[in-house]
């Protein structure tokens, strides 16, 4: 993983690189812009995805679906709380709480068709006749 901060003076807005070593989405390289606001760690920090990928918990507009980002967020939690969890979303994708109605059912009912519309939409191909980026390394 790589932070970076586009704007050193603006350390509350950053990009976070997960480059998965293991898995299904092994070889990829997916790029998260942060935002945190002012009243963290009251409210927990804004994840959005900068590519279009093919992920039960992320949704085709960027939108990320894990719960310590929404309902279980607590002001003991920190960013590197957070960052554990999008790792985790890669190792562990989740079909039973999806932003991707599509890829969760693909997961959910064969497990191989997944990993197969995984490896082509990372390479930038069609699933479902909608077009993915090209996040492979």
């Amino acid at each position: 993983m790589k932070m970076a901060f586009p704007n050193p003076d603006d350390i509350l807005n950053f990009t976070l690189t997960i480059e998965p070593d293991e898995g299904m989405y092994k070889g990829g390289s997916f790029v998260f812009t942060f935002a945190v606001n002012q009243n963290f760690p009251h409210d927990p920090p804004k994840v959005k995805c900068t590519q279009k990928i093919y992920h039960p918990n992320i949704d085709l507009e960027g939108n990320v679906c894990l719960n310590i980002l929404r309902e279980d967020w607590k002001p003991v939690l920190n960013l590197n709380a957070v960052v554990v969890g999008m790792q985790f979303l890669f190792l562990e994708p989740n079909a039973s709480d999806p932003l991707n109605k599509d890829a969760a059912e693909d997961l959910r009912q064969n497990r191989d068709v997944f990993k197969r519309n995984v490896r082509n939409s990372m390479g930038g191909g069609n699933v479902r006749s909608v077009s993915f980026d090209k996040v492979l390394r």
